[in-house]
């Protein structure tokens, strides 16, 4: 357990709060009974009740019993959330939204009272302990924010952003698992037409582009400069390249990630 948390508190534990549960469980670094996860419908909860974690239907109960309440309830049903449930936060609590699209003020005025909220946006790679989360919260109090950072960093990596990015980072950091997913399925589909099996073009892109990553997070350079180091005169790798362009390669992942960020807008 780190201490310095307190009890953390899932409000509805959809596909991304099991995905934080289960990353925080993985890290071995929280003990089951320091986290408390919520759901209408606990059935789908039981493995982690089996493990030893709080499961209830109970909201009021989690938020009493939490010092960091990370609601992760769709963005339609947050604020009638915490407008239900205001009375029961304190000055003790952390509120963190995981919620697209709601903005802090708007937290604020449904919690009807000055309280540290932060809006947290990570991804679904907090199951392997891998996500990205952009942060942004209401307050200076470096104290306060390194706990949150603690807690994130638990799940990947953190970094804190202001808050008229948030819905940027919502497209690039979450919305982007799905992009590199579809990506790798067709270099996976490419694999199977020039020969391999499913599996064996499965397992050569998985690394390729866990390596790839490693790459450019280790070296710190620009992705060019490592496309520069594969390509050589007339080789296979710029012919496949300026043929990937040709077809808009680049220009369609750009027009999707700006298509996802106006439908945020809207």
């Amino acid at each position: 357990m780190i201490k310095e948390l307190g009890k953390v508190a899932i409000i509805g534990c959809g596909n991304l709060g099991k995905s934080i549960l289960n990353g925080l469980l993985g890290g071995g670094k929280f003990a089951p009974q320091n986290l408390i996860a919520t759901k209408r419908n606990l059935e789908s909860l039981q493995e982690y009740e089996d493990q030893g974690v709080l499961v209830t239907s109970d909201n009021a109960k989690a938020i009493a019993e939490s010092q960091f309440v990370l609601v992760a309830l769709k963005p339609h049903q947050i604020l009638s959330f915490l407008k239900e449930f205001k009375e029961l936060f304190t000055e003790n609590h952390v509120v963190v939204s995981l919620a697209t699209g709601v903005s802090i003020h708007e937290l604020e005025t449904a919690l009807n009272a000055s309280r540290t909220v932060f809006r947290a946006m990570p991804n679904t790679a907090t199951t392997i302990l891998e996500s990205i989360t952009c942060v942004c919260g209401n307050t200076e109090d470096e104290a306060v924010k390194e706990r949150v950072k603690h807690l994130f960093d638990q799940l990947g990596d953190t970094v804190f952003i202001n808050e008229d990015l948030m819905e940027s980072a919502t497209v690039l950091g979450a919305c982007g698992i799905a992009f590199v997913l579809r990506f790798m399925r067709a270099m996976v589909q490419g694999g199977i037409q020039i020969g391999f099996s499913a599996e064996i073009a499965g397992k050569i892109v998985n690394q390729t582009v866990k390596g790839a990553a490693e790459l450019l997070i280790k070296n710190g350079e620009h992705p060019e400069y490592e496309i520069d180091k594969v390509t050589t005169p007339r080789g296979c790798t710029i012919a496949g390249l300026n043929e990937m362009e040709h077809n808009g390669f680049s220009s369609a992942l750009i027009k999707g990630i700006v298509a996802s960020y106006e439908k945020i807008e809207k």
